[in-house]
């Protein structure tokens, strides 16, 4: 028999239901809240005057909807809660602040070799209490610490069972976490960074992290498909050119090895940016190494579109630069692709700084509106 919800647990679902609306569409009005959601205007009324006494919601103007006059506009409360995410590479520590807002208002990155010992992990806990000094948080509000780490992340064990980046294996993540004074969560970086671009996605993706390092995820009604040993999407290591150019796993011809931002910051001494400012100005160097990049990440991406047949989200560290790039990598793609009539399915990520450390923190804000009562 099928058991009926009582007027608490209908108050908490819907209450819950319209904060994660609001949150997705930024601005909105009572009257979208209860015809996109099928509530009562009433029932709204009653949630809405909650959550703004709380101060979780707030009222900022007047929002235009479908025409006629203009309504009363609500949207999360910037600064309300916070979550920090923490990306974890081989050579850097990237520290983001998120509120309950959705609002990235601030970002660091410190250069930080990784190693396996108290000195890093105490480190971190002080980097960590430095940041969140620097930007006047109060340490209350701070609803948990995401950490995203490159590897096979076995959650439920905490245990980072490997990672070729980090060169360890069967590592225990509290470790991690032992000197910093949150609840934290930790997740492996490729994930994190698809959850912070397709969390609010309706569609099937797959996610493409473009960093020093090439990983994925594939995002499938509405969740990361993690694999049987947690392994799915290590796209990185799909062979891309046979008996090619040797990887860091040890197998040759890895996508890792001809699709990884260093292919391209490597002639600018590790600066992206400058790469990109000299392909611009068409330095003849930038552009053969862009040309070569640009025909392996098209062999991946029809590779990957042929596998899942869904849109194709770039990211990473050249993602946050292929916005431009579109156009040219999708004639590209079309010379390995005769299935397709065009390549609109192929997309850039919308962080372009930081997804994995967004993605890692997210995750506490939600945890957060769902236990709003």
């Amino acid at each position: 028999m099928k058991r009926i919800p009582n007027n608490f647990e209908t108050k908490h679902r819907n209450k819950v239901k319209i904060v994660k609306f609001i949150y997705k569409k930024g601005e909105t009005s009572k009257q979208e809240i209860s015809r996109e959601l099928g509530l009562s205007m009433p029932t709204v009324l009653q949630n809405v005057k909650e959550l703004l006494e709380d101060g979780i919601v707030t009222e900022v103007g007047k929002y235009q909807s479908t025409g006629g006059r203009k309504a009363g506009a609500l949207a999360l409360a910037k600064g309300h809660k916070y979550a920090v995410g923490i990306d974890i590479t081989k050579n850097h520590i990237s520290m983001v602040l998120v509120d309950t807002s959705g609002t990235v208002s601030v970002y660091k990155r410190l250069k930080r070799f990784y190693e396996d010992t108290v000195e890093y992990y105490e480190i971190l806990g002080v980097e960590l209490e430095v940041f969140l000094n620097e930007n006047q948080i109060d340490k209350n509000k701070v609803l948990g610490v995401g950490l995203s780490i490159p590897g096979i992340v076995d959650t439920s064990n905490s245990v980072l069972l490997r990672t070729h980046v980090f060169k360890v294996s069967n590592l225990s993540l509290k470790k991690f976490s032992q000197f910093l004074k949150y609840e934290v969560a930790f997740s492996n970086d490729a994930n994190s960074a698809a959850y912070a671009e397709l969390r609010e996605s309706a569609k099937n993706s797959i996610y493409l992290s473009l960093s020093n390092t090439v990983g994925g995820a594939v995002y499938i009604n509405d969740e990361i498909y993690m694999g049987d040993n947690f392994k799915s999407a290590e796209f990185g290591h799909m062979v891309i050119e046979p008996n090619g150019r040797t990887c860091y796993c040890g197998k040759k011809g890895c996508m890792d090895v001809y699709c990884s931002a260093l292919n391209l910051s490597k002639y600018t001494d590790e600066n992206l940016d400058l790469f990109f400012d000299k392909l611009k100005d068409g330095d003849k160097d930038s552009k053969k190494a862009w040309d070569e990049y640009i025909n392996y990440l098209a062999i991946a991406v029809s590779n990957l579109r042929m596998a899942f047949d869904c849109d194709i989200i770039l990211g990473g560290y050249v993602g946050g630069y292929l916005e431009e790039y579109l156009v040219e990598l999708g004639q590209a793609v079309m010379i390995y692709n005769n299935f397709d009539i065009d390549t609109t399915y192929i997309k850039s990520g919308k962080y372009k700084i930081e997804a994995a450390a967004v993605g890692a923190g997210i995750q506490f804000i939600e945890r957060y509106f769902n236990s709003i009562y």
